[in-house]
């Protein structure tokens, strides 16, 4: 068999060639002669799967998009074509909580706030924000779930509306892009919404970028709009709207999801998937190719409190590392790509092991994500 992945998909060559010849491509330059005579297309989401894609795609009987999202899959055309099609839900959702807790922790230390005196929305609970959840109520914070598709499909109580959710002091965006229907999310915060949010808000999106009307974001802080902006996703992307980003706090190359547990994970759902579709045994697995953690073990001789665990996070992952990088290489032509192909190494919280012997009150920094 004949596979095209990402390039820039993690340990995919080490995972699929279990099943036949693996062959690295650029997934944004990816063309329909490259899928001549292949079986089966591993990609990311800066892959447009389409029936232009497709058009030289004479074996293709598999595609798998390590991602959690599948808008940039054309469900209709592949389907049309008989092309079996999974992605991977979930595959970095801990790393999402993982820099939305990093973030938070920056802002708390630089603007003075505990973030268990802080209201703060999540708007979007699937996996990602779920997450996000249960890390901000590890710190303590009052959290409000806004969430209408959920709340129209399951029936679920105690949710907020977006109007309600948008008074929050923080609000985290972690929605799926949907272009078409009723619960439409393109431009779900337009510019009447954006304006509305509090001066003293924190706004936090890292879920897709055309969620938000960046121009519109643009035009408000350009008026004097003082609410904090933290943005991992740009509408246009790889070419974000580079006026916007000087009104940023904290800006980065969509790489909320990036941790190298997560985008393992992503790769391992989609090997996992493509062997159930070949009938096959998945016989390998990222826990025996994972490299060890520079830092994989701390004593705990104290009790958690806000600084002590914005220590540790920050040990482990500092999101000013990725906001540097960002503005330090954005202006140059291609950086955007550039910039998550060579994405430096960066890992979860589990990935730290922390030993209580004294039995120190530390259960909300296990609640965050790091390992006992």
């Amino acid at each position: 068999m004949k596979i095209v992945v990402d390039e820039n998909m993690p340990y995919a060559t080490e995972l699929f060639s279990q099943f036949g010849e693996v062959v690295p491509l650029s997934g944004r330059t990816i063309q329909a002669e490259d899928l001549r005579d292949v079986d089966a297309l591993m990609v990311r989401s800066v892959t447009q799967v389409n029936s232009e894609l497709l058009a030289k795609a004479n074996k293709l009987a598999f595609v798998g998009t390590a991602t959690i999202g599948i808008d940039h899959l054309d469900q209709a055309c592949l389907q049309q074509r008989n092309i079996e099609y999974t992605n991977a839900p979930g595959c970095n959702a801990v790393s999402v909580g993982d820099y939305v807790c990093s973030a938070l922790l920056v802002l708390a230390e630089q603007q003075s706030f505990v973030l268990a005196d802080k209201k703060i929305a999540v708007i979007g609970v699937g996996n990602t924000g779920s997450q996000t959840v249960s890390r901000l109520t590890a710190l303590g914070a009052q959290v409000m779930l806004c969430d209408p598709p959920r709340v129209e499909k399951e029936g679920l109580t105690g949710f907020v509306s977006l109007e309600q959710a948008l008074q929050a002091d923080i609000i985290c965006l972690h929605v799926p892009l949907v272009k078409t229907g009723h619960n439409q999310t393109k431009h779900l915060l337009t510019a009447e919404l954006l304006a509305g949010i509090a001066p003293d808000a924190i706004l936090i999106n890292s879920g897709r970028g055309d969620v938000i009307d960046n121009q519109a974001l643009l035009e408000l802080k350009q008026a004097g709009h003082a609410m904090t902006l933290v943005l991992d996703v740009w509408e246009n992307e790889p070419t974000p709207l580079l006026e916007l980003i000087p009104y940023v706090a904290i800006a980065t190359p969509h790489i909320a999801g990036y941790s190298l547990e997560g985008k393992a994970r992503g790769t391992e759902m989609i090997y996992q998937a493509y062997a159930q579709f070949l009938g096959q045994k998945a016989d390998r697995s990222i826990s025996d190719i994972l490299p060890v953690p520079a830092v994989s073990r701390i004593d705990i001789n104290q009790s958690a409190d806000q600084t002590f665990a914005k220590n540790l996070v920050h040990l482990v992952y500092d999101v000013r590392r990725d906001d540097a990088i960002f503005r330090k290489n954005i202006m140059k032509t291609g950086s955007f790509d550039e910039m998550r192909k060579n994405y430096l190494e960066r890992r979860e919280f589990s990935s730290l092991r922390l030993v209580n012997e004294s039995q120190y009150a530390v259960e909300s920094l296990y609640q965050l994500g790091f390992a006992k």
